[in-house]
C-alpha cells in the first residue's frame, strides 16, 4: 500500500501593508507581563500569535493562520484583523477583544475561501454573488444561529471598508434580499439550564467531595509533596541487605503485597520506606523479586494512612494510588475535587467562568458580628464583560458558606507558591509551567465537568448505588460552565422579588437585562417560570378553598378575595373535583386566574386601579424616582390569612426584642423602629380585631 504525499505550495514572500510599512500587530494593545513588543508578530507574517496580547489567565493560545485563506484575499483579511487589533477603528465601530477577533476569523476564512472562486477582489462581488453565498450557508450550516454568525463576519468587510485598501465590499450585505432570517428572542440568552434531576445529584456529589472526601485527598496531596525521609547516618556495608530482608520478611509474614508501578515492583517505594536511595537497592533486586513471587504486588499508594471519610458507614475508597493513570490515583481524585469546587462556586456565586478562573489565594473575606459569628462571605475576583479594562476590574460577589468552604479547599489543594486557585495541579499529567493559559481553560473545564459526572455514575455502578446522575432523553446531559450561571438565574427568578435580587447579584445594570438572562421567550425560561408559579399558586389556592380557608380572610380586600376564590372553586367543581391534575389545573389558572397571590405577610388581591405598586411602576416609566413597590400597610388590595397575621406579630416581637437590647440603640434608629411597630400594630388592630368582632 502506498501513501500519497500532499505537495505543499511554496510559502509566499512576506507582504507588508499597502503603504509599505510592516508594523507589529499589537502595537496598540497591552501585552502580557514578560513580553516585549519586539517579540510579537508583524503584519507580514502569515501566522500571527495572539497569546502575548490575551490578558485573561484562562485563555488558551490562539493564532491567526492566514495560510488558510487563498492568496488573492489574504491581504484584505490581514488588513481587517490588523485594524481590529491595533489599527484605525471606524467611527461607528469599537475595537473588539483579541479573543473576539480569533472567533470571527473563522467566519472570515469561510467567506474568503468561498469568494476566491468568484472574484479576485471583494469589491468585484455583486448582490447576486452574496445571494449565492447565502444559499451556500443554508446548505453547509445547519442552524440559523451559525448562519447569522457567518453573515455577521461577511458584513465586517463593509463596516470596516475605510481601512481596507485592498478592496472592501461595495455595498452593505444586509440590503440583499433574503440576507437575514427571522429570529425569535434575539436578545435572549439561549443557554440551556441544567435539569433539576441532573443538578440535584451533581451538587450532592460535589459537596461530598468538598466536605468529606477532601480530607483524604488533601492529606494524600500533602504526603505527595513531602519529600521522603532520608537517613544522614553512615551506613555499615551490608546493613542495607539486613534492613531490606527484615522489611520483606514482615510483608511476607503479614501477606502484604509489595508496591508496584504499572505492573512492576517499585524499588522507589521500597527505598522510600527504608529511607534509602533506590539506586542502592539495584544489587538486591533478586531478593525483591523472590518476595514478590510469594506475596504478589499491588499498585503503589501515596501513603499507608487509612481512609478517614465514610460513605454509608464504609470508607469511600480503598486507597489513593500514586500512578496518575489509575482510576483512584491522587492526580485523578485531586482533579475531581477541584472540579467539585468549581461546580459549587459556579452555581452558588453566579460568577462567569472567566471571573471564577481569576480567583486567587486570599480572595475570600468574611464579616462577623459582635459575637464573632460569621454572617457574610465575600468572594473577590476580576470582571471582564462590559468593562473598559481588557485585563479586568476588581469585583465582589456575596456567596454562601458552602461556596466559601470550596474556596478554602482550593487554597489547601494548591501549593503555597501558587496564587491562582484554578491553576493546573502539579501531579496531573501534561502540566506545562510555561503555558500561555496559566489556569484551566474554558474548554478544559467543560470536559472535566462531564468527566466528573461520568466518574459519579461509574462509582455508583461499581458500588451498587442509586444516587447517580440520570440520563436526559436517554443520554447523558452535556454540561457546560455557562449553564450553572443560567440555572441559578432561573432559581432566583422563581423567588418573590427574584428579578431585582438577580439584577443585583449578576451585576446587571437594569432589571430587563436579568429578565432576558433568566429567559423570556425562545428558550422557554420565562414561560416555564410563570407556568410553575401559576401551578404552585393554583395548588395553594385550591387547597385553601377545599378547607374553606378563604372564609377566614380579613383586611380591606377580604370580601373580594373570598368572592374570587369561591368563583374559582365553582369552576373547579364543575370539572368534577377540586383536586385537579397538573395539566387541568394549569388550564384552569390560565383561563380563570383569580389574581390572588399568597405571600408571607399579606395575600395580594390584585386590582390594577387600587394597586400602589402599579402607581410606582407608572412613575418609573416616566423617569421619576421609584419610592417603593409593594406597600402592604397602605394598599387596599391586601387580605390577611391567619398565617399572615402571625407573621406580622412575629415582626412586632422582633422589633420589641431589638428595642430592648443593650446598649441602647441610637435615637434615630430607635424612633424608626418604634414608628414601624406602631404602624404594624395599628394595621393589625384595624384589619383583624375589628373585622373579627363584626
Amino acid at each position: 500500500m502506498t501513501t500519497a504525499l500532499r505537495v505543499l505550495p511554496a510559502p509566499a514572500s512576506p507582504q507588508p501593508r499597502a503603504d509599505g510599512s510592516d508594523p507589529f500587530v499589537f502595537h496598540g494593545r497591552r501585552l502580557r507581563a514578560g513580553w516585549a513588543l519586539e517579540e510579537t508578530s508583524r503584519f507580514s507574517d502569515d501566522v500571527w500569535n495572539l497569546g502575548q496580547a490575551m490578558l485573561k489567565k484562562h485563555e488558551r493560545r490562539f493564532i491567526l493562520d492566514f495560510t488558510l485563506i487563498p492568496a488573492a484575499h489574504r491581504q484584505v483579511a490581514k488588513e481587517l484583523c490588523y485594524a481590529m487589533l491595533s489599527g484605525t477603528v471606524p467611527a461607528a465601530e469599537t475595537r473588539p477583544a483579541v479573543g473576539t477577533v480569533r472567533t470571527a476569523f473563522t467566519q472570515y476564512v469561510r467567506f474568503l475561501r468561498w469568494a476566491a472562486d468568484r472574484a479576485p477582489r471583494l469589491d468585484a462581488l455583486t448582490g447576486n454573488d452574496l445571494e449565492d453565498f447565502q444559499r451556500f450557508l443554508v446548505k453547509t450550516l445547519p442552524t440559523s444561529g451559525a448562519r447569522q454568525g457567518a453573515r455577521a463576519g461577511v458584513r465586517k468587510f463593509w463596516l470596516w471598508r475605510d481601512v481596507l485598501p485592498s478592496g472592501a465590499l461595495r455595498f452593505d450585505p444586509k440590503h440583499i434580499d433574503g440576507w437575514t432570517e427571522p429570529t425569535h428572542g434575539a436578545y435572549e440568552n439561549a443557554t440551556a439550564r441544567i435539569p433539576e434531576e441532573v443538578l440535584g445529584p451533581l451538587f450532592v456529589w460535589a459537596m461530598r467531595f468538598i466536605d468529606e472526601f477532601s480530607t483524604d485527598i488533601v492529606a494524600a496531596d500533602r504526603q505527595w509533596r513531602t519529600p521522603p525521609p532520608s537517613s544522614t547516618e553512615l551506613h555499615t556495608y551490608g546493613h542495607l541487605q539486613i534492613l531490606l530482608r527484615a522489611w520483606l520478611d514482615e510483608r511476607i509474614a503479614a501477606g502484604e503485597p509489595l508496591p508496584a508501578w504499572r505492573g512492576k515492583t517499585s524499588t522507589t517505594a521500597i527505598a522510600d520506606a527504608l529511607g534509602r536511595n533506590r539506586i542502592s537497592l539495584a544489587r538486591y533486586g533478586h531478593m525483591i523479586d523472590q518476595a514478590a513471587a510469594i506475596v504478589g504486588t499491588t499498585p503503589q499508594t501515596i501513603s499507608d494512612e487509612p481512609i478517614l471519610a465514610r460513605l454509608d458507614g464504609e470508607p469511600w475508597i480503598a486507597v489513593i494510588l500514586a500512578d496518575h493513570t489509575e482510576r483512584d490515583s491522587l492526580a485523578a481524585l485531586a482533579r475531581l475535587l477541584q472540579d467539585a469546587c468549581y461546580l459549587v462556586l459556579a452555581f452558588l456565586s453566579g460568577a462567569r467562568d472567566s471571573e471564577i478562573k481569576h480567583l486567587k489565594r486570599g480572595n475570600l473575606t468574611t464579616e462577623r458580628d459582635a459575637d464573632g459569628t460569621t454572617y457574610r462571605w465575600k468572594m473577590h475576583s476580576l470582571a471582564f464583560k462590559a468593562e473598559d479594562d481588557p485585563a479586568g476590574v476588581p469585583a465582589t460577589w456575596n456567596i454562601g458558606e458552602p461556596a466559601a468552604r470550596a474556596i478554602a479547599i482550593l487554597e489547601r489543594l494548591q501549593p503555597p507558591g501558587t496564587d491562582y486557585l484554578f491553576a493546573r495541579l502539579e501531579h496531573s499529567p501534561g502540566v506545562k509551567p510555561d503555558a500561555i493559559s496559566q489556569v484551566l481553560t474554558s474548554g478544559t473545564t467543560n470536559a472535566r465537568l462531564n468527566a466528573f459526572a461520568t466518574w459519579v455514575n461509574d462509582y455508583c455502578r461499581r458500588h451498587s448505588r442509586t444516587d447517580g446522575i440520570p440520563l436526559v432523553n436517554q443520554q447523558p446531559f452535556h454540561l457546560k460552565n455557562s449553564q450553572f450561571r443560567r440555572t441559578l438565574a432561573w432559581f432566583i427568578a422563581r423567588r418573590p422579588g427574584g428579578v431585582i435580587a438577580g439584577a443585583l447579584a449578576y451585576r446587571h445594570h437594569c432589571i430587563q437585562v436579568f429578565e432576558g438572562y433568566a429567559g423570556t421567550s425562545e428558550s422557554g425560561f420565562r414561560a416555564e417560570v410563570e407556568s410553575e408559579q401559576a401551578l404552585a399558586r393554583g395548588e395553594h389556592l385550591m387547597a385553601a378553598i377545599d378547607a374553606h380557608e378563604h372564609t377566614q380572610l380579613t383586611g380591606p380586600a377580604a370580601e373580594e378575595a373570598a368572592r374570587r376564590l369561591e368563583s374559582l372553586g365553582e369552576r373547579a367543581r364543575f370539572q368534577g373535583t377540586v383536586v385537579l391534575d397538573d395539566n387541568r389545573l394549569r388550564r384552569l389558572m390560565a383561563k380563570h386566574d383569580p389574581a390572588v397571590y399568597p405571600g408571607q405577610y399579606i395575600t395580594c388581591v390584585h386590582d390594577h386601579a387600587k394597586a400602589l405598586c402599579e402607581r410606582a411602576r407608572h412613575r418609573r416609566s416616566e423617569g421619576l424616582p421609584d419610592h417603593g413597590g409593594c406597600k402592604p400597610l397602605a394598599c387596599r388590595n391586601v387580605a390577611l390569612t391567619p398565617e399572615n397575621t402571625a407573621a406580622w406579630q412575629r415582626e412586632i416581637d422582633r422589633i420589641t426584642r431589638r428595642l430592648a437590647t443593650r446598649p441602647t440603640l441610637p435615637p434615630l434608629l430607635r424612633h424608626r423602629l418604634e414608628a414601624r411597630r406602631t404602624e404594624i400594630t395599628a394595621f393589625l388592630t384595624e384589619n383583624t380585631t375589628t373585622q373579627e368582632s363584626a
